[in-house]
């Protein structure tokens, strides 16, 4: 690569730590690739450090030794990710949202790129001290919370079918009670999908009383996994205690009540900053 002014290698190296999260990289790749003293890269990582710190877009941790270098970790800042969750619940509490059965719409914020990654991102903050090989969502609307997430951890995305799928080879399937209707479901996980003992994070976009979040930990019990954390876009706040099957979650907002005739709904955060305390 060619030689470059400083201005133009702290844009170039920002944008190769920023597209490559929770990744070692050697000080040798950055002087090789830009044709600079290792001193001089040095002095560049610290200036970008300062940044993301300042802006609190993360953390650059800078490991000694001859196999070390440096390892962006996305984080967001409390401040922000508040601002922004209180603005996801404005949001949620549009009163067409409401949809027969008192569910509640949210496709059109999971298809947004914008908001899905800064979704992501505050997710990735809660667990980004864990240790975790892999990310699990059940199809289908949890599928862009979980990539989401898996992009800022760096980490492959593990999908769970409702339904076996014959381009999914042999697969592992399992018997589920819904805890909010009580009903009887299935879910299957192909065995190529995620290697044995693997420590798993599982992602939902909603959880009414856990009972699809607990299948998916009972999957795992059959890959002999484990469970390294549980996040929820959104958790509904109307089931009692001792009706709810999981309790060791994070989720980011709460829906509290959903009135269809009055078309009144309240979100509340989650219990997000709680779990951060």
């Amino acid at each position: 690569m060619k030689k470059l002014k400083r201005s133009a290698r702290l844009v170039e190296m920002t944008q190769y730590l920023l597209s490559r999260p929770h990744t070692l990289i050697p000080l040798t790749t950055f002087a090789e690739r830009y044709g600079a003293a290792k001193s001089s890269i040095s002095e560049d990582l610290a200036i970008i450090k300062e940044v993301f710190e300042e802006e609190g877009m993360g953390d650059l941790q800078t490991l000694a030794g001859a196999a070390g270098g440096v390892k962006f970790m996305p984080k967001m800042s409390q401040e922000r990710a508040f601002s922004f969750i209180k603005q996801l619940c404005s949001k949620l509490e549009q009163p067409d949202r409401i949809l027969p059965g008192g569910y509640l719409y949210m496709s059109d914020l999971l298809g947004q790129p914008s908001v899905v990654n800064e979704i992501g991102k505050i997710l990735a903050t809660a667990f980004s001290g864990l240790e975790i090989d892999a990310v699990m969502t059940v199809e289908t609307k949890g599928i862009p919370l979980a990539y989401a997430v898996g992009s800022q951890l760096n980490l492959p995305v593990v999908l769970v079918r409702r339904d076996h799928q014959v381009t999914e080879g042999s697969a592992v399937s399992i018997n589920y009670v819904s805890g909010s209707h009580k009903s009887l479901h299935t879910m299957s996980l192909s065995r190529r999908a995620l290697p044995e003992k693997s420590r798993v994070l599982i992602v939902d976009d909603f959880m009414k009383a856990g009972g699809t979040v607990q299948g998916m930990i009972d999957l795992l019990g059959e890959f002999n996994a484990e469970v390294a954390g549980v996040g929820v876009l959104v958790e509904s706040g109307t089931v009692d205690s001792e009706e709810r099957l999981l309790h060791d979650y994070i989720s980011l907002a709460t829906l509290t009540a959903v009135d269809a005739k009055t078309k009144q709904i309240t979100v509340k955060p989650g219990n997000y900053f709680n779990a951060l305390q």
